[in-house]
């Protein structure tokens, strides 16, 4: 144990000795190892704070939750949409979700939203492109609904249709300029009187769209249906599952029953979608694939170059030491020592030229986190990743090198020859 933290400590030493002996050699010889762990910790730290922000947001539209609809989410967009497969398929109604709680024992909770986009006005104050959202009473339970002042409906008023809502941060900032004095104020929606009982703590932007909590506001569904026509409102019914049960399971489950309540034959097709959170995950996931290849493509080049660049400083600097070589074999070193320190010192370079690219990372993930509405971060895992390449690019550059010192004859090595 003594002897190998010696020729670790011998190995760093004379690391450090050719890196001060040599400034401007080791530095450009090093540059390559610098740009190549720059280049691919770089992307994956970006990409794999992206993906984490994105896979966040996914998991806010609901943890193990099946979206029923009739048109399916992953079937593209745009102009190569099938919109034809769908258009004409029966929309879900509020009261198919009492048949999918009594035929899906899998089902833990069940709700129905409508919404549609319009006005909201308060005294004079009017405020557009306002998300209106009509949730049943268990939507809360598969969609967390963050009160920030005030409360969330009860279930007393989600029974009784009551005309009552709760507002998203950003409406209550626009039209009472502090949220908290929004609570108990009258605002009309499409010529009805609400009473704003609370406010929705402020959720932040989202990449992917979702709920947008902050532009929007909630009230029950049964009072929504007075001024929202159901199935011009694009009616989706939620369904999570019970814990610890898989999402293919769940999906199963549902399948039947709603075939049971459209009353479908056995020949005939599905006439619904049932839409599952952790297939866009999965989607996601792999549209970041490419993206980490690339980064690996581009670092593996800068690695290659700078693989050379050390090793051309091991040759010299074996060829500079060869009559020490021949001292330590001439008083009993061992060709296994002798390996071993110019292996170690040829890692303990690359680690080096590594910590370079590690801190132009993190001066990366400071500008980025501050242009981007998202932390950018790097994982014990991309740390994990640098220290392994800078080991691995390390022995493999100084392989060679340090099997020659560690054959060389002592008596020709200590005339120099």
């Amino acid at each position: 144990m003594r002897r190998s933290l010696e020729i670790i400590a011998s190995g760093f030493r004379m690391a450090m000795q050719e890196l001060w002996k040599n400034k401007l050699r080791t530095f450009l010889s090093l540059f390559g190892i610098t740009i190549g762990i720059f280049c691919i910790i770089g992307v994956l730290a970006t990409v794999n704070s992206l993906e984490h922000n994105i896979q966040n947001e996914i998991k806010s539209l609901g943890t193990n939750t099946i979206y029923i609809d009739k048109w399916d989410y992953t079937a593209g967009d745009g102009p190569d949409y099938p919109w034809w497969r769908y258009v004409k398929r029966p929309e879900p109604k509020y009261d198919e979700i009492t048949q999918i709680k009594e035929r899906t024992p899998s089902a833990k909770f069940v709700a129905f939203n409508i919404q549609a986009n319009d006005n909201v006005v308060y005294k004079e104050n009017s405020l557009s492109n306002v998300n209106l959202y009509g949730v049943s009473e268990e939507f809360p339970e598969i969609q967390p609904v963050d009160i920030s002042f005030g409360r969330f409906i009860t279930e007393s008023e989600f029974d009784h249709g009551s005309p009552v809502m709760v507002i998203g941060n950003e409406v209550a900032e626009k039209l009472f300029t502090s949220p908290e004095i929004a609570i108990g104020k009258l605002m009309q929606v499409r010529g009805k009187k609400l009473e704003v009982i609370g406010v929705i703590k402020k959720q932040g932007q989202s990449m992917i769209g979702g709920w947008r909590f902050d532009e929007s506001v909630m009230m029950p569904c049964k009072f929504a249906r007075n001024i929202m026509f159901a199935q011009n409102s694009n009616p989706v019914i939620l369904v999570q599952g019970k814990d610890n049960l898989r999402s293919v399971a769940l999906k199963d489950d549902l399948r039947g029953s709603m075939r049971a309540i459209h009353k479908l034959s056995p020949t005939q097709d599905d006439n619904f979608a049932l839409n599952d959170i952790n297939d866009f995950s999965e989607a996601v996931s792999n549209i970041f694939v490419p993206l980490n290849t690339g980064g690996w493509i581009i670092a593996g080049i800068s690695l290659l170059v700078g693989m050379f660049g050390v090793a051309n400083i091991m040759f010299v600097t074996v060829r500079e030491r060869t009559s020490q070589i021949g001292l330590k074999k001439a008083i009993g070193a061992k060709n296994r020592v002798i390996l071993s320190e110019f292996l170690l010192e040829s890692a303990f370079l690359c680690l080096i030229g590594g910590a370079m690219g590690l801190f132009l990372v993190f001066v990366l993930t400071k500008i980025l986190s501050g242009l981007l509405h998202f932390p950018i971060f790097i994982s014990t895992s991309n740390l994990t990743t640098a220290v392994s390449i800078c080991l691995i690019v390390g022995v493999a550059a100084g392989i060679i090198p340090a099997s020659q010192a560690a054959r060389m004859d002592p008596v020709a090595a200590i005339r120099g020859k």
